[in-house]
Formats: C-alpha cells, sequence, structure tokens
C-alpha cells in the first residue's frame, strides 16, 4: 500500500488533515509539536465506477482501493541541522512515498507563525533540500573513486553531480529536469526531494468562498505542473464532516456548498500521482478495485490479485468499465462478443474490467 507523508509546520492542520480522513483519532493541537510520534492511518479511495458495478452485478461485498497517509511531526526552520524534532522528523519522511505539503492559509491569532503559504512552502522545501544536499555531499567523493574502478557507477556519479547541482541552486529535485533514469540511478540514496509531492493549502470557511487569489501564487511557487498539484480545502470543516453519519455529511457538505467535499479529490489526485491505477474485478460475490502501476502488461496485473495468478497466466478477458455497465453483465457481454482476448503483452489500462486464466 502507498504512504503518503503530511508535513508542514506546526499547527498548519496536518492532524485535522489525519482526523478527515480516518474518522478522528489523532491530536489537533494549537501548539507545536502536538504530534511527536507519528499517527498512521488508511483512506479508502472513492471510485463511482466501483459502486457502478457493484450495482450491476448486485454485489454482496465491495472492496475500495486504499492508501496509508502518516500524520508527521510538525517541522520548524533548521530542522536540517536538528532544530524541533530534526533528524526523527526527516527520517519519518523517507519512510513515506510521496509527501503532502501542508499549507496554512488561514488566519488564527492563537496560532503563530506565517499564515501565507508560499513563505510556508519555501520554509518546508529548504530544509528538505539541505537535508538532500547534505546526504550527497556526504557519498559523491567516495563514489567518484569507486567509478574509477567500476565504470557501472559512473552514471549514478552523474546523476548525484546533477542533483548536487539543483540542491545547491536551492531547487527541490521533484521541480527540477531531471530525467526518471537518473533519478532511478540515486533512487537508493532515499533523497527527500525525490519524492513525488503535492501541496494542500488549508483555508478558513471564508476563504473557500474566492480561493483562486490564495492558490495561484502557490501553484505558480510550485512549477510548471502546480495546477495539477496544488488543491484548497478547509480541512477543520472536512474533519468534523467526516465525524458524522454518510447521510448527515452529505446534508452538511451541500448546505455548504461543498459538493462531495474535497477529499475525494485529494485522494485521487494522490493516487494519480504516484503512477498508481485501477482495474476491476465484478460478479455476485465481490465487485473490488485493484491497484495496479501506469505500464503493467496483464500478467503483472494479475499478479496483484495472486502470484499464482501471474506465474500460471494463460489469458485475461478484458472489457472496459462503461462498456459493460452499457451491457449490463459480464454475460450478456460475452454473447454479444465484446468481451476481448488479451495475452501476455497487452497493457492494461485504467478502467478494464478482468478475469483471468491461469494454469499452475
Amino acid at each position: 500500500m502507498e504512504r503518503f507523508g503530511f508535513v508542514g509546520l506546526p499547527n498548519a492542520g496536518k492532524s485535522s488533515l489525519y482526523n478527515a480522513l480516518a474518522g478522528g483519532g489523532a491530536l489537533a493541537a494549537p501548539y507545536a509539536f502536538a504530534t511527536v510520534d507519528p499517527n498512521v492511518g488508511v483512506a479508502r479511495v472513492p471510485d463511482r465506477r466501483l459502486d457502478a458495478l457493484a450495482e450491476m452485478s448486485k454485489t454482496k461485498t465491495i472492496v475500495h482501493a486504499s492508501v496509508q497517509f502518516v500524520d508527521i511531526a510538525g517541522l520548524v526552520k533548521g530542522a536540517a541541522q536538528g532544530e524541533g524534532l530534526g533528524n526523527r522528523f526527516l527520517a519519518h519522511i523517507r519512510e513515506v512515498d510521496a509527501i503532502v505539503f501542508v499549507l496554512r492559509a488561514f488566519v488564527d491569532d492563537d496560532v503563530p507563525g506565517s499564515h501565507d503559504p508560499v513563505d510556508q512552502l519555501e520554509t518546508l522545501e529548504i530544509e528538505l533540500v539541505y537535508a538532500d544536499l547534505e546526504t550527497l555531499e556526504k557519498q559523491i567523493d567516495k563514489r567518484r573513486k569507486a567509478a574509477r574502478a567500476d565504470k557501472s557507477l559512473v552514471d549514478e556519479v552523474s546523476a548525484m553531480e546533477a542533483a548536487i547541482a539543483h540542491l545547491q541552486a536551492g531547487h527541490p529535485l521533484y521541480r527540477t529536469d531531471m530525467s526518471a533514469d537518473d533519478l532511478a540511478h540515486i533512487k537508493h540514496h532515499f533523497l527527500l526531494t525525490a519524492k513525488p509531492a503535492l501541496a494542500l493549502v488549508n483555508f478558513d470557511e471564508a476563504q473557500l468562498e474566492d480561493p483562486d487569489p490564495i492558490l495561484e501564487p502557490v501553484r505558480a511557487a510550485f512549477g510548471a505542473d502546480g495546477a495539477d498539484r496544488v488543491i484548497g480545502l478547509c480541512i477543520q470543516l472536512e474533519a468534523e464532516a467526516a465525524l458524522l453519519d454518510p447521510e448527515s455529511r452529505v446534508e452538511m457538505l451541500e448546505a455548504l456548498g461543498l459538493g462531495e467535499g474535497a477529499l475525494p479529490t485529494f485522494l485521487h489526485t494522490a493516487y494519480q500521482m504516484l503512477g498508481l491505477r485501477t482495474f476491476f474485478t465484478t460478479g455476485e460475490k465481490e465487485t473490488r478495485a485493484w491497484t495496479f502501476r501506469a505500464g503493467y502488461r496483464a500478467p503483472q496485473c494479475a499478479g496483484v490479485i495472486h502470484t499464482d495468478f501471474e506465474r500460471g497466466f494463460i489469458r485475461a478477458e478484458t472489457i472496459h468499465w462503461d462498456e459493460l455497465l452499457e451491457l449490463g453483465s459480464w454475460s450478456k457481454a460475452r454473447d454479444a462478443g465484446k468481451l476481448r482476448i488479451e495475452g501476455k503483452d497487452y497493457e492494461v489500462v485504467d478502467g478494464d474490467v478482468m478475469e483471468f486464466r491461469f494454469n499452475v
């Protein structure tokens, strides 16, 4: 399961975001380091396609895709040099697959520090940059020396040198033009800014009425793909709604003009950011969303269900979810000749509904 780490200055709203996703459980208090040890929870990824398939199949059990999220203690300026929780904080970030920067935009006299999300992003990023720079500068001379005898290390050294140049200029690696191949060469250094990242701007209720003036500077600061990586929501409202039963939650969000809420948007954006995709299986007993990585072929997706499925893969029967819904059932799709027979080279598409044939 993929792990997303919530990173922000103290009292930015990380623990409240955790509560919005988990339905409570984390201490959200107006003082620094209310969270010391990280809270870890799981959130299911809402998916209307899954719900529609389950309704079609009259399914008894529905299983959503899910992600894990980690509420990490607040970072302070100087963390890379040991300030605040220092190395302990940075170690927790190294353990996650992607970073969610939680940036405070709301004004509260009881909460110290800047409420400018761009300033907060700069503080957070520079601490991660310093930590990565220290990691690489400690290793580069050893790797250069080793590369003289082992030419297979030449590409790693080249990638390290490029990364160091970007970091010295103050640029996190996720915002540079470093190629996927270069980043792969230095993956084993567990660099913080080589992780995928997005930003979540925490509004108060009034700011929700006109969020763009606050969001646009953050999008610009975040780089070329800022429009896709920056989300705004009122975490407090979402956390309060999460504690209600489903019917009351819908009523509350609709009354506030928030529709289904911002959390589904956040979850989908985070899910897609890591290159995660979904295929489905459906029937009377169970309809399930299975997570796979973009580019997986049919046998690899079969292996997501069980390793025996991949080992003994023969073929897959496949149809896209919307076409299956239009036809009305798996048997009707088969009778109409709409089920495709796909082999080992088939690259699975997000939204495919599949049945695998295998022999072990």
